[in-house]
């Protein structure tokens, strides 16, 4: 295995993180996410008559939705033409040709890519945090602070399998397709499928191995994660007449989310340097 040279990664990392400040996309995802975390915290519950903050289990689970339907999209749509952007460009046989590797490259590319994305998604809930500190203690912030890593290993595990589709793509409109249609496919449609083939099969399909196909998609290993976290969300979803006990440990789920970031990372370093 060669040498890493971790001052070039060092470099690119920094060069694609002030890239995205420079452009203020950092501020704007952010501005999005303070905003909606605040409408969604204080008016979640107006549904049944009731606005302000609740409770720190009512609070996770009205933002569990925000977080599936928004991260992963801004994930895929910050990292799809990371590569494929530089070789339409014409600017990556430019860095290729300085004494850089392929792997220096896409790991400098995605380190920065993930600190733009880390950060955005930190500064963008922490008001809520603020809010839940004063009104909770320390036992909502801690809870509050749990749901928010999960929030972050998420949007790099699509940050990872954008950073896959922008390798193995050779145009930018071939790229940005596919990561719409991946979208599509971890968060509508494959809960949907699961959904109708339950209800086809008067509920028989599956039984315990349907909890683990929810394993496939990194969306539900974030909802189960949070669902469990705390006593009262269980009763919240639906998820839990399917969910085995066994899946109810948050390391495990934690070290699903890791594999989900990794295993596409690792896909992409082999595919771009061969």
């Amino acid at each position: 295995m060669q040498n890493l040279e971790w001052r070039q990664i060092a470099t690119l990392t920094g060069k694609e993180f002030r890239d995205r400040m420079r452009n203020r996309w950092v501020l704007a995802v952010a501005l999005v996410f303070t905003v909606f975390s605040l409408v969604i915290t204080y008016f979640g519950g107006a549904q049944q008559g009731q606005v302000g903050l609740r409770s720190i289990e009512f609070t996770i689970a009205s933002l569990v939705s925000l977080v599936i339907y928004l991260i992963p999209l801004i994930a895929l749509l910050l990292g799809f033409d990371a590569i494929v952007g530089e070789r339409e460009r014409g600017s990556l046989d430019l860095l290729l040709s300085l004494p850089i590797t392929r792997l220096e490259l896409l790991l400098g590319k995605y380190l920065g890519l993930a600190a733009a994305l880390t950060l955005s998604t930190v500064v963008g809930f922490a008001l809520d945090a603020v809010l839940l500190f004063r009104q909770f203690g320390m036992a909502g912030l801690y809870h509050y602070v749990g749901f928010m890593l999960s929030s972050v290993l998420l949007g790099l595990a699509f940050l990872s399998l954008a950073l896959l589709l922008s390798v193995v793509s050779h145009e930018r409109t071939r790229a940005s397709g596919l990561a719409i249609a991946l979208w599509f496919g971890f968060v509508l449609v494959f809960d949907l499928l699961l959904l109708g083939l339950l209800v086809a099969s008067g509920g028989e399909f599956g039984g315990q191995m349907l909890a683990y196909i929810l394993l496939l998609n990194p969306a539900d290993i974030f909802r189960i994660l949070n669902v469990f976290s705390l006593d009262q969300m269980r009763s919240l979803y639906g998820l839990t007449s399917i969910v085995p006990p066994a899946l109810a440990n948050p390391w495990l789920m934690g070290s699903a989310m890791v594999a989900w970031i990794t295993a596409p990372l690792a896909i992409a370093t082999w595919r771009f340097r061969t």
